[in-house]
């Protein structure tokens, strides 16, 4: 079989879930010696770098000249439509929403579907939400989709009209970075609670902020630790000093995967306030460096971790403190979680979602 993924996540994202999750498949498939390429002429994406040459169709670029993005994006459709044409594969799998279809009766084409946020939740106006409009033009137009949950499939059927049998739920994998020793790098002297990633909108890192400062405990025994993400925005830093945090309680922190492992590894627990995930990728992360978890109980969270995370309503500021006292205050849960976790963490692999992608796209020629 000859799999291709387009350039659309590589020419975008330096790193990501999204662009992770290609990769990954990427190199498993190719790996157990099916035919892959990734059509990418100019892509600034750290992952796919590491692959193969014969897999990747490209040029790695350490950055676009400035507001060059939209003309990179129109040269890498042009060329990669030329070498897609050229390798005549039997599958296409878009790797973001394009919008468009062309030869259609040469291959078939598969979409993933992470989530359905922007239509759940109105917070883009326009003209922003207009790449929402090719995102349902993709799904129309795909011969397959796979969602990574059963929550975001049960969304897609019931916001688009999705006919259950054109679509396929496929888990992510994970895998655990190393640790890395680094003698340059101080991982916070007090003990912390770990966030990780974006903080804007439906990831309810307000209520996260404000859960710890409602608790006299939490607040003065513990700093937070923001992990990715960009630097902390003037609103927040007015709202963490409102809420009454020290200066330098609340830090921000960038780096790789490796970094990230170790503030993991060193968290007095994993804190994951999100109102909706299309699957929700971090708390893996988190179990697998023996982190205990506290979680949402909302959208896919349950599906994912299952009993191996402190769970609460999102939208409740006390029961998120409870929850997090419960944690860090009691060893026994603790541990419990970290071995609840461990187990956890075995169901879900990249081999396994690789394998059970290939039998989507076997299915489908």
């Amino acid at each position: 079989m000859k799999i291709a993924y387009d350039h659309q996540i590589f020419t975008s994202q330096v790193y990501g879930g999204i662009s992770k999750y290609y990769y990954h498949l990427a190199k498993e498939l190719s790996g157990i010696g099916e035919s892959v390429k990734i059509f990418s002429p100019f892509y600034k994406n750290k992952y796919i770098s590491d692959l193969p040459k014969k897999v990747v169709n490209g040029r790695y670029v350490d950055h676009y000249p400035l507001n060059s993005q939209r003309i990179v994006n129109k040269y890498n459709q042009f060329v990669s439509d030329r070498g897609i044409h050229k390798y005549q594969p039997d599958i296409i799998h878009e790797t973001f929403y394009s919008g468009r279809r062309t030869d259609k009766n040469s291959y078939k084409t598969v979409i993933t579907v992470y989530d359905m946020i922007h239509e759940l939740f109105d917070y883009y106006e326009p003209p922003h939400h207009r790449g929402w409009d090719a995102k349902k033009t993709s799904i129309e137009n795909a011969d397959h989709i796979i969602c990574i949950s059963e929550n975001t499939k049960n969304d897609l059927i019931n916001l688009y009209g999705i006919s259950d049998e054109k679509i396929s739920v496929t888990y992510l994998g994970f895998e655990r970075s190393p640790i890395q020793i680094d003698d340059d790098t101080t991982i916070n002297s007090r003990p912390y609670l770990l966030y990780v990633g974006w903080r804007e909108w439906y990831k309810n890192f307000d209520n996260f902020l404000k859960s710890v400062a409602s608790s006299h405990k939490l607040i003065e025994d513990f700093d937070i630790v923001l992990f990715g993400g960009g630097k902390i925005s003037n609103k927040h830093m007015k709202l963490i000093q409102d809420l009454g945090f020290r200066a330098n309680q609340v830090t921000q922190i960038e780096g790789d995967d490796h970094l990230l492992a170790r503030y993991y590894q060193s968290a007095s627990v994993f804190v994951h306030p999100s109102l909706y995930e299309g699957f929700g990728l971090t708390p893996l992360e988190a179990m697998s460096y023996n982190c205990p978890v506290v979680s949402s109980n909302t959208s896919s969270m349950p599906e994912v971790v299952g009993n191996s995370a402190e769970l609460f309503d999102p939208e409740n500021i006390e029961q998120m403190r409870g929850a997090i006292e419960r944690v860090v205050y009691s060893q026994t849960r603790a541990d419990e979680l970290v071995k609840l976790g461990q187990e956890r963490c075995k169901l879900f692999s990249w081999q396994q979602c690789a394998s059970e992608t290939l039998e989507i796209y076997n299915k489908l020629i």
